[in-house]
């Protein structure tokens, strides 16, 4: 079997990359050995965000009364029921993706596969049956999985990864969350939204810690009024899981504190699926579990190319895509420009949300610019207001010489929703001048971004 290219993952790298490589008329295969759509639409983003949507369902109908809406009886929480809509949920846009391969013509090659030289990958069904194929161009798309820690082996009981995390069966009375990334802050507030009495450890100063500090210590008090206890510049030890529940050490500034509690789910980062995929057969260079690429993701290797988590990078979906679309559309001879890495925008999703750009204020000082720093709280927020969620602010950063606009930070309401503004804007090299001068409409969460810009040029009117 001969083709174009070939694909290895089915992730959003890959299938992306699929696609974009078909509708350049490209005859084009994917290699999947297990869910269609990898990680991120089966056991990831899109399933997080179903469970998390039943726990802003659960959050308002509970807060019902202060919306001077009546609900009769007590309002609970179906974890079960949570589990099934989200399962639903992420089936659902795996079969979107099948549907999509369809509709494109990709043929999708069902099993394990592995690189060999001379620009084939050998797939073995799940009958053990072996099978060669070949391409003129491959594409290594194969993700990454749940990092575990030796001093915290899961073993998918009591102490769990975000897959076990999403399939519960029953709530537990306690948790310990490790790790307060997007993953583990997620998580994190899901379960003590639904009445879980949840511990989040995290070994830095910060929860959320690659965000501008202020935006940090915000959703730290968010999740402490919330209830949630979070310890901060400490480390997980040991868990002793011989007894029903678990014993956990950890490791704080004070001396060590020993936590009793029903499990412990671990979101201490990613590892990249690398093993037995044939890199060392056929030559491709890695480096600390990451494997090497030049700009449009060619590889040492002539013809094998890599993209998404397993390269250098943010691990994130989005741009497991667009470094997919790029490497395909410079395969096939267009004119395509690098990634700028400086420009990805992240979104934790938790409540309020987390979402941010560019520079951090600390990071553009530690660069030499001389900034301009203006800040909007959404309680000064009239749609914030109305909708009773007050919490949060717009921070924006700007380059004080030139005005270009270095980082835009926001926690709030819907303010995943709100991000794309400034990473078009960055995109475009707009001013901060030209922001403060585009019309924002009223009332919208969004007037915040024009607001924050005008209070770092002393502009700002409702402050």
């Amino acid at each position: 079997m001969k083709y174009d290219i070939l694909v290895l993952g089915s992730g959003p790298g890959g299938y992306v990359a699929a696609i974009r490589a078909s509708q350049l008329g490209k005859k084009v295969a994917v290699v999947e050995k297990g869910e269609i759509g990898g990680i991120c639409l089966n056991w990831g983003c899109i399933p997080t965000k179903a469970l998390l949507k039943s726990a802003q369902v659960f959050n308002y109908a509970s807060h019902a009364a202060d919306y001077g809406v009546k609900v009769g009886g007590k309002v609970s929480a179906d974890l079960k029921e949570m589990v099934k809509r989200s399962r639903g949920v992420a089936d659902g846009m795996s079969k979107g993706v099948q549907f999509l391969f369809k509709k494109n013509k990709i043929d999708l090659i069902a099993g394990f596969g592995k690189l060999k030289a001379g620009k084939k990958i050998e797939v073995t069904d799940d009958k053990g049956k072996t099978t060669d194929y070949s391409a003129d161009q491959i594409i290594i798309a194969t993700g990454a999985r749940s990092r575990e820690l030796p001093n915290l082996p899961q073993d998918g009981k009591k102490i769990i990864g975000y897959r076990e995390a999403l399939v519960l069966d029953k709530m537990p009375k306690s948790m310990v969350v490790v790790g307060s990334g997007a993953i583990g802050s997620e998580f994190a507030y899901f379960f003590n939204s639904i009445g879980v009495e949840v511990t989040l450890v995290e070994f830095l100063p910060n929860v959320v810690p690659l965000e501008d500090e202020e935006v940090s210590k915000a959703l730290a008090r968010s999740f402490k009024k919330a209830k949630m206890k979070v310890m901060l510049d400490s480390s997980v030890e040991k868990v002793d899981t011989s007894g029903t529940g678990c014993k956990v050490t950890i490791k704080t500034k004070k001396g060590e504190v020993v936590l009793d509690t029903d499990i412990v789910l671990s979101a201490v980062g990613i590892a990249t699926n690398l093993e037995g995929i044939g890199l060392e057969e056929v030559g491709i260079k890695t480096d600390k579990g990451k494997v090497l690429v030049d700009d449009f993701y060619q590889t040492n290797v002539d013809g094998y190319y890599a993209i998404g988590d397993i390269v250098h990078g943010p691990a994130l979906a989005h741009v497991a895509s667009h470094e997919g679309i790029s490497c395909v559309e410079k395969i096939a001879g267009m004119d395509v420009e690098p990634i700028d890495y400086g420009n990805i925008p992240a979104c934790t999703y938790t409540s309020p949300e987390v979402a941010s750009v560019g520079l951090t204020e600390k990071a553009a000082k530690a660069a030499g610019y001389e900034i301009k720093v203006g800040k909007f709280p959404f309680t000064a927020s009239g749609k914030a207001s109305a909708a009773g969620k007050k919490d949060g602010f717009v921070k924006v950063i700007f380059d004080a010489k030139y005005g270009e606009w270095l980082g835009c930070h926001m926690i709030g309401e819907n303010v995943t929703e709100m991000i794309a503004e400034a990473v078009v804007a960055r995109k475009l090299e707009t001013t901060g001048h030209e922001i403060l001068k585009a019309v924002h409409p009223h009332p919208t969460m969004s007037e915040a971004i024009m607001e924050a810009t005008a209070a770092a040029y002393g502009e700002v009117i409702h402050l």
